[in-house]
């Protein structure tokens, strides 16, 4: 059976797991074909992939993070695709046949011998399913369709009576925020079979165990406020760390090297804590692994962000299945310290105007504020409780918003007073929570690694090529603002790059000295941000490609010190 890959057979449970009954798993990553659902030629395809990937490597679009590209492939995410391959059952005729899918990005149907298995609305679910009646002996037809997950969260939206606010319509789809475009990401709307696709011979009845490491998250009312710290062995540490995003736009592409060169620069930084965002995805098992075996501790968010999101009953089972799924699969890895509910959204419904913005009435708000309680203050602490119930939970980070007062006492912050307040970078001097969960400067990227996404002749801040790899809407006239009030000066685009990268490396350093050095009141300090999904000018301290910016060896002489 050269379409199917064994991997791996399994009689007794592998440690922390329960037993398991006889089980036989086999990928199925062969002999795929893809193709627009209403063109008729096919092509060949890669398996885990996207369209995108799959297009390019066809050579049927350009590179989508090359020049101005991306602006002329959005019909890509506004069309259908499907996806088939064929397979042969194996030689186990008495033994119950499951086919799991470990990820489909988004909506899809799903067609074995042209049968209606299942229909899927959510990236982040397994679905598996017992086909045992319907394999053939040979030449199975395994057939996805994949339809747009613009169009579709469109209509979610028409047909919603309530306005969930948002700046698109991504809070419809259980779907990575960031693919609609959303803060620093390109809008790129993917679909695909992002994981792996198994053939399970035997049901695979085994179950992660939850493995603990023996860090307590401390919120207690003090003299100050209430204070957010974690304990190690029982003694206060102070954490040092950054946000994690996505490291590529296109998820299968990230491979086990690329994990590795990022974490273990994050180690050799003297980073003890990653932040994963909750506008990305739940990352691979890989991932979490190497935190492992790094020590390198991870806060885990639940995947919502900066958006009201719908509570009603179907949405809450989807939400439901999706938590289940991933608490089971990451409680094995020592490294998660915390989960939490949500990125902002209570920061936002209290702090950023969205009642007036999306002219919301009060019984609407009411509606909105009591499906937020549903989703992050009933449901997902109660899952956390009875899949995980040594961890942790919070609903939503941060607990006050940078223009309150309270945001300096109590709990984490996510301070942007520099940066979106225009304040000075001497501000950080001043400003120093309890613990410090988001802030930071924009760099550009090496001067290396911006050759590799635009021509030469591009090379100015007033191109198109590089106001496309600027996702902030006033990101280099703020830029240029804080390097006026440093007194740096810029003569031309390679000095506005060095410049850029001296003012990120002045504003991480300024804010770690106050923050260490006020160790007791703040206890950690995560800076936005680590990585990239892209090659973009952000304010990530190592680029899309892997090269270092000035800011990174500002952050490890301060943590290694």
């Amino acid at each position: 059976m050269k379409t199917i890959q064994i991997i791996r057979f399994t009689i007794f449970a592998i440690l922390f797991n329960l037993p398991s009954a006889f089980c036989q798993t086999y990928l199925l990553h062969s002999n795929w074909q893809f193709k627009n659902l209403q063109k008729a030629t096919w092509y060949p395809a890669t398996v885990p992939g996207t369209v995108h990937t799959d297009l390019l490597a066809n050579h049927l679009i350009q590179d989508p993070f090359y020049g101005n590209h991306k602006k002329n492939l959005q019909w890509i995410g506004q069309a259908d695709w499907e996806y088939q391959t064929s397979f042969d059952r194996p030689h186990h005729s008495n033994s119950e046949m499951f086919l799991q899918f470990d990820g489909l990005d988004t909506y899809a149907s799903i067609f074995l011998n042209h049968k209606l298995l299942l229909k899927t609305d959510n990236m982040f679910r397994t679905y598996k399913i017992n086909v045992s009646k319907l394999l053939k002996a040979k030449g199975n037809h395994l057939r996805i369709v994949f339809y747009s997950a613009e169009t579709q969260t469109n209509l979610s939206a028409k047909k919603n009576r309530l306005t969930y606010p948002c700046e698109n319509n991504r809070n419809f789809a259980r779907k990575a925020q960031y693919h609609f475009g959303w803060d620093w990401a390109p809008r790129l709307i993917t679909c695909g079979i992002w994981r792996n696709i198994k053939l399970l011979v035997g049901d695979d009845k085994t179950e992660t165990l939850s493995r603990y490491s023996n860090v307590q998250l401390i919120q207690e009312k003090d003299s100050i406020g209430q204070s957010f710290y974690f304990t190690v062995e029982g003694i206060p540490t102070f954490m040092k760390g950054a946000n994690w995003i996505p490291a590529d736009v296109f998820l299968p592409r990230i491979s086990k090297e690329k994990y590795r060169s990022l974490l273990v620069a994050a180690k050799e930084a003297g980073m003890n804590m990653l932040r994963v965002w909750g506008g990305g995805i739940y990352e691979d098992d890989y991932f979490y692994t190497l935190c492992d075996s790094l020590d390198i501790y991870v806060w885990q968010d639940f995947m919502f962000a900066g958006a009201m999101y719908a509570a009603d009953q179907k949405s809450l089972q989807n939400i439901r299945q999706e938590a289940i799924d991933n608490i089971k699969r990451l409680r094995k890895h020592k490294c998660i310290v915390l989960w939490c509910g949500n990125n902002e959204i209570d920061e936002a419904w209290h702090n950023w105007g969205w009642q007036k913005q999306f002219n919301i009435s009060k019984s609407d708000s009411s509606r909105l504020w009591l499906e937020y309680q549903k989703i992050f203050h009933d449901l997902l602490p109660a899952l956390v409780k009875e899949y995980d119930s040594g961890r942790t939970y919070i609903a939503s980070s941060p607990l006050y918003g940078w223009g309150r007062q309270k945001s300096m006492t109590h709990g984490d912050s996510h301070y942007w007073g520099m940066w979106w307040g225009l304040d000075s970078i001497s501000i950080m001097k001043q400003k120093i929570p309890r613990f410090m969960s988001e802030y930071g400067m924009q760099a550009m990227p090496n001067m290396e690694s911006i050759l590799k996404f635009v021509a030469k002749s591009d090379l100015d801040t007033s191109s198109l090529s590089i106001k496309n790899h600027q996702k902030h809407p006033t990101g280099f006239q703020t830029l240029c603002k804080y390097l006026q009030m440093e007194n740096i000066s810029v003569s031309d685009f390679g000095s506005f790059v060095n410049g850029t990268q001296e003012l990120q490396s002045r504003a991480i350093e300024t804010a770690l000295d106050a923050q260490m050095k006020s160790m007791g009141r703040c206890m950690g300090s995560l800076l936005w941000q680590y990585n990239d999904c892209w090659p973009v000018c952000s304010w990530s301290i190592i680029d899309f490609y892997g090269n270092k910016k000035k800011g990174y060896y500002t952050l490890q002489k301060k943590f290694t010190e």
